[in-house]
């Protein structure tokens, strides 16, 4: 069995740093399978027809997202209940930990040579991606599904890439394109790489060239497709492309600040369109700009740092760019671009010169991000405690007070959902959801829901 070890330290063996990772994400995810359908999910797949056969599904294509589409079909045929849903995700997320793994292992030697521990450096690196608490989202709520299944595509492609299996990497590419359209940024991810290794950017382009084609013709076949024109109008209609742009630095901002940083995950953050550019928006911009100028500046010296800095906001583009989207921010945009965050904790960990206290370190991070994520799976077990936890996290939105309310009323709980109602109607009193609900609650079968 082969090893990796730093000089002087004993090696870790590729087969247990496999179990270690596999392990703890099974620790971590064993609380998701008590999970319920959540928001979307009833749309997307409990009462959607085009997924609840393969006949229905191949009369639904072509369509968007066929590859996710297949995955909830196969789910649905296989279980039909949440638990299966969410199995056959925690196991994608477990492969795409994984990949991670092998891919952290090839690129540390050049990313980061002065690393004394490129082995535990790369197992840092998967395990707090696999950990995160941000990764629930994706993995435990099944409308994540999209997000979890192109991005273990995405790792595969880049591993087949570094295994110089074109082929396969197109072929894992277009798949990720499949389950997924942001996976349009792989081609520039593959440029990162090359150039982060100190190869010249036209070499990097020329690698990269066949994967550029390939997403010229999705490009082409997508806007063939009725129904991706129809979105491409309708984020056109709600925002312009300046617009986006200058909405996402708040997003982006509170990506960072609250789940990759802090920890503080929502299921529907309370994040605003600032009517004009404030103090705070001026912060967001400059530090953002400042974080990708250091990304750019540090790919010389320490092109680990610049790699995983630049992966981070590559990976946010396609969700945070002039395409309007209609919440400015979600926590599981994080899933993919947490790879360079985590990368840059595994060499910073792997970098501690004192052997003990650098494993006594990454113990510590991977067990409070694993007991962090094993809590938040608790709170997908029903529509109710997800909610009773958005609120809490923000208070001051009424989209998460109406939508609790209706937990409550579909539970039988009148008075509470009463409650809630009038709580979503305080906070903003032109609310017509709630107001509707809350007239509802003695006819239910006028009650719009959630929103």
């Amino acid at each position: 069995m082969r090893a990796l070890r730093g000089p002087g330290l004993r090696p870790v063996r590729e087969r247990t740093a496999r179990f270690v990772v596999i392990g703890a994400v099974a620790l971590a995810f064993a609380t998701a399978l008590g999970a319920a359908f959540q928001f979307d999910d009833f749309h997307l797949v409990a009462r959607n027809a085009d997924v609840h056969s393969w006949a229905a599904w191949a009369a639904s294509m072509p369509g968007i997202r066929p590859l996710t589409k297949a995955s909830l079909t196969l789910s649905w045929t296989l279980a039909g209940k949440p638990a299966g849903f969410v199995a056959f995700s925690v196991l994608c997320h477990a492969a795409g930990a994984l990949l991670l793994l092998e891919l952290a292992r090839r690129w540390l030697p050049e990313l980061a040579p002065a690393c004394p521990r490129a082995a535990f450096a790369a197992l840092a690196t998967a395990l707090v991606f696999a950990l995160h608490p941000a990764q629930t989202e994706a993995v435990t709520y099944v409308a994540g599904r999209s997000v979890v299944l192109s991005g273990v595509l995405y790792l595969a492609a880049l591993l087949a890439f570094e295994r110089a299996r074109t082929a396969t990497s197109l072929a894992l590419f277009a798949l990720a394109l499949a389950a997924r359209e942001t996976a349009w940024t792989l081609p520039f991810a593959l440029v990162l790489l090359e150039t982060a290794r100190g190869h010249a950017l036209r070499p990097a382009l020329r690698g990269a060239a066949p994967h550029f084609g390939l997403l010229g013709a999705a490009i082409v076949a997508m806007a063939a497709m009725p129904a991706y024109r129809w979105l491409l109008q309708a984020s056109l209609a709600h925002r312009s492309p300046g617009e986006s742009v200058f909405a996402q630095v708040e997003g982006i901002a509170y990506l960072v600040t609250h789940p990759l940083l802090t920890l503080r995950v929502n299921f529907d953050p309370d994040v605003a369109v600032p009517s004009a550019p404030d103090l705070h928006w001026w912060i967001a911009a400059t530090a953002i700009a400042a974080a990708m100028g250091v990304g750019f500046a540090a790919l010389r010296r320490h092109p680990w740092l610049g790699f995983g800095i630049l992966w981070f906001f590559l990976q946010l583009a396609p969700t945070n760019g002039p395409i309007a989207r209609y919440d400015l921010a979600n926590d599981r945009e994080l899933y993919l671009a947490l790879a360079g965050p985590a990368l840059i904790a595994g060499v910073a960990l792997g970098s501690i010169r004192r052997r003990l206290a650098g494993t006594i370190a990454a113990l510590a991070l991977v067990a409070a991000l694993g007991v962090s994520t094993g809590l938040r799976n608790l709170d997908y077990a029903s529509e109710i405690a997800l909610w009773q936890a958005t609120v809490q996290a923000s208070p001051g939105k009424a989209r998460a007070w109406n939508n609790l309310g209706y937990a409550w009323q579909q539970a039988g709980d009148a008075d509470r959902a009463r409650a809630a109602y009038v709580r979503a109607l305080l906070q903003d009193p032109g609310y017509a959801r709630a107001r509707i609900n809350l007239d509802a609650l003695s006819a239910p079968q006028e009650a719009v829901g959630v929103d």
